[in-house]
This record gives C-alpha cells, sequence and structure tokens, in this order.
C-alpha cells in the first residue's frame, strides 16, 4: 500500500479500517567507516516518542523507493552520500497516529554511504542524530526485525552483507565527524 503524504488524515483514508493490509514506507540506512575501518549507522530520534529510529517516511509520488529514502535521510538527518538502489531488508511496526490509533507499516530499508553532514537540515531542531556500532544501535530500537537487520552488520567482515555498489562506495570512502 502506497501513501503519498505523511499527513497521518490522509493516510486514514488511503489506508481505511483494514487490518489486513500493511501501508508501505522506505527507510535510509547511513553507514560510514571510520578511520580504524570500522562500520557506523547513523540513527535520528523520532519527533513524537524521541526514540531512536533510521530516517524513514511514505514512498513517494514520482519517486523511486530508494530516491525517497535519499531524500528522508537528507530531511531528518542531514545526510548526504550514495544510497543504493537494492534493498537490504524489510521490517515491521505500528505507526501512531495523531488521532492515537496505530496502522501496520513495512518498511524497506535501502542502505547508504554518508560522504558528509550538514550542519543545516530540514528537521535539525525536531530530532538528534548519532553514530552507533551495529550492536549498540541494535539494542536502542524497539522493533524486533530492524534489530536482527541492525545485527547482520555486526560480524568481521560487515560489509560484505550490503549490496556490491556500496560495497565499492564503502572502499573510497572514510567519514569522520
Amino acid at each position: 500500500m502506497k501513501v503519498a503524504s505523511s499527513d497521518a488524515t490522509e493516510m486514514e483514508a488511503v489506508i481505511g479500517n483494514s487490518k489486513s493490509k500493511l501501508a508501505e514506507q522506505i527507510a535510509a540506512l547511513p553507514l560510514r567507516r571510520d578511520a580504524k575501518g570500522r562500520l557506523s549507522v547513523l540513527m535520528v530520534t523520532s519527533r513524537e516518542t524521541g526514540r531512536w529510529v533510521m530516517p524513514k517516511g511514505w514512498e513517494m509520488d514520482g519517486k523511486k523507493p530508494w530516491a525517497a529514502a535519499e531524500i528522508e535521510a537528507l530531511e531528518e538527518a542531514g545526510a548526504v552520500g550514495h544510497i543504493s538502489t537494492t534493498e537490504i531488508g524489510t521490517y515491521r511496526y505500528v505507526k501512531k497516529l495523531d488521532n492515537g490509533k496505530g496502522v501496520p507499516c513495512r518498511v524497506t530499508v535501502y542502505p547508504m554511504v554518508v560522504d558528509r553532514l550538514k550542519t543545516n537540515w530540514k528537521e535539525r531542531h525536531q530530532r538528534k542524530r548519532k553514530w552507533f556500532s551495529p550492536p549498540s544501535a541494535a539494542k536502542r530500537v524497539h522493533e524486533p526485525e530492524l534489530r536482527d537487520l541492525l545485527l547482520t552488520l555486526d560480524t568481521k567482515n560487515p560489509v560484505k552483507s550490503l549490496p556490491k555498489e556500496i560495497r565499492k562506495k564503502m572502499k573510497n570512502t572514510q567519514f569522520d565527524e
């Protein structure tokens, strides 16, 4: 199910009362390697609860899913870089609406190699951002499937589990804040 806007009323109208359908969202998983070659993931806080999440949002009309995820990374985290056209997984969660109702969502995750972080970005006054090791990020998220996805990056060679285009970018990119 595709939702063109983040407006909760519009989303509710699109989804209706169906409990069997999942709303579709997209997410960027911003990544970097530090000077020692360690992999980190960039997490942001949600606006409503302040819990740690990945930059994510609704699919956008006229945009490929990975392009929409790249926009979310820029707006929510100020992250600029190269996003993969290949997803690395999905996870499910329940999106809480302004009216208190919950909507089941499935989030498709696209890895992104971060080249730089902007100091001024759209949601800088609404969110915090922070780099974490994959296991540390996994401890902070509430969704079990997202936790599992993050833990797949906690191997001796975590980059090997990423799409080829991202592996190439990771070899050539080192990002230190």
